[in-house]
């Protein structure tokens, strides 16, 4: 894992495909699973964590939402990410169980926002 200390003199690129590496290795999600979860190759997934290749705001979104952090965690130096503890029972992940876990997200991240502006 890539501290943000050591992320200076890299470009954006670069920056978002270390923290796309990171919060999927730290998920225990293979590029496989996060490709078809992205709907694109595994290939490219690879890229962009290589910071070869950007992220489209459609794929920001999605990344996003799975993983639990605002769009502005990858855009912004300064913004923090905690991830969310959920836990399944399960010896393996589907993109169905991908896309359930980034709803179960987005509400989360919903809520914890309508907490911080009451």
């Amino acid at each position: 894992m890539v501290g943000m200390e050591s992320m200076e003199g890299m470009d954006r690129t670069q920056i978002i495909g270390e923290k796309v590496l990171n919060l999927r290795s730290e998920s225990g999600i293979t590029q496989k699973l996060l490709a078809e979860y992205l709907e694109i190759d595994q290939s490219y997934v690879s890229k962009i964590e290589s910071g070869e290749r950007p992220l489209s705001l459609d794929m920001l979104t999605k990344i996003s939402d799975l993983f639990g952090c605002k769009r502005e965690y990858f855009i912004k130096d300064n913004v923090e990410h905690t991830p969310m503890s959920i836990a399944f029972r399960s010896h393996g992940f589907g993109v169905e169980d991908l896309e359930t876990i980034a709803v179960m997200n987005k509400i989360a991240l919903n809520l914890k926002f309508m907490d911080e502006i009451k």
